[in-house]
């Protein structure tokens, strides 16, 4: 049954989303979530338009991009009780131009083309407008669109943490990426084959094809094939399904390798069994791996995959798809025209 009042979260996060308060500040359209449920508590309607404070940055969003995670506080999933909170905008990845600095802001400038992972405690992205900190922007790479530059920050901010800082992958090493058709998979292979490591990824029989573009060493049709058949003595395992993947994972790791998991979390014991290192990682915003993805991109050697855009108001037909856990790439709401 549906949750009547959004909670505020406990623990870390206190909150989650933009809170839309009722004052007499200048409107906006947004998607706001009232009380948690299913697809249908997104509501399009009109919201405070927010202002920009310190650090922060206010843009004017062109597109946002679509995540698991999305779905996840709208269930109210990350809620664990407390104070009621009221109407949250939810949204984690931007982009679009800035529209005006906050006083301490020195970074970018009113007319700047920018891309942001806002941290899932605020969010805000399902929106015409929405707040940034600088530590969370970088300027959006020039040779692709805004649509593509929305898809990037949070997926390919969770593949490089990933890969980078903490498996801290090196050129000629083996990396296995389960669900490498994915939001977060797509970026990784693309990552590590910037890095210069081999790469073997598993995808559903119908997006084999998308890992061969990607340029994938060895793709694996996991429906027909059993991964661990094909896949021996690899240094790094990136666990982006919560299929039974990550638990048939631990035979094919060499000793010393390790796996990096973004759902579930590895078992010690058989990662101590099998002499290797297993961690879950949540990734969290930062301007600088902004600024590395972008020079990846820039250079051609890293592009966003787009498969589906929805209007804005369309956020539920949207995040329908995203629960399917299917999906190619990544989905992208586009909130405005670029040129107005």
């Amino acid at each position: 049954m549906k949750n009547k009042v959004l909670l505020a979260l406990g623990g870390i996060v206190s909150a989650v989303g933009i809170a839309v308060a009722q004052t007499n500040a200048t409107m906006m359209k947004a998607v706001v979530v009232n009380e948690y449920g299913g697809p249908d508590v997104l509501k399009y309607q009109d919201a405070p338009k927010p202002e920009p404070k310190n650090d922060e940055i206010l843009v004017r969003v062109i597109a946002a991009a679509v995540n698991p995670v999305d779905t996840y506080v709208r269930q109210g999933k990350l809620s664990r009780g407390g104070q009621t909170h009221g109407p949250i905008i939810i949204g984690y990845d931007i982009s679009g131009v800035v529209e005006k600095a906050g006083l301490d802001a020195k970074r970018f400038k009113a007319g700047d083309q920018v891309y942001s992972y806002l941290s899932v405690p605020r969010g805000g992205g399902y929106a015409e407008f929405a707040v940034a900190k600088e530590s969370e922007t970088a300027l959006k790479p020039k040779n692709i669109n805004f649509v593509e530059a929305a898809a990037v920050p949070l997926a390919a901010t969770t593949a490089w943490q990933a890969l980078i800082d903490t498996a801290k992958i090196e050129k000629g090493q083996t990396v296995l990426i389960h669900g490498g058709s994915g939001g977060v998979g797509s970026f990784a292979i693309q990552i590590a084959k910037a890095r210069g490591a081999k790469v073997i990824a598993t995808a559903s029989t119908a997006h084999q094809e998308l890992l061969k573009q990607l340029g994938v060493d060895q793709a694996i049709d996991y429906t027909t094939t059993k991964f661990e058949d094909m896949a021996k003595d690899v240094d790094v395992v990136l666990n982006c399904v919560r299929a039974d993947a990550l638990g048939r994972s631990y035979g094919v790791v060499k000793t010393g390798g390790i796996i990096v998991s973004i759902t579930d979390e590895p078992d010690q014991n058989e990662c101590a069994k099998h002499g290797i290192r297993g961690t879950r990682m949540g990734a969290h915003p930062d301007s600088k791996v902004l600024e590395e993805l972008t020079k990846l991109i820039e250079a051609g050697k890293m592009k966003p995959i787009v498969s589906q855009t929805f209007p804005l108001a369309e956020a539920n037909k949207a995040q329908e798809q995203v629960e399917t856990h299917h999906t190619l790439g990544k989905i992208v709401l586009k909130v405005t025209d670029e040129k107005k």
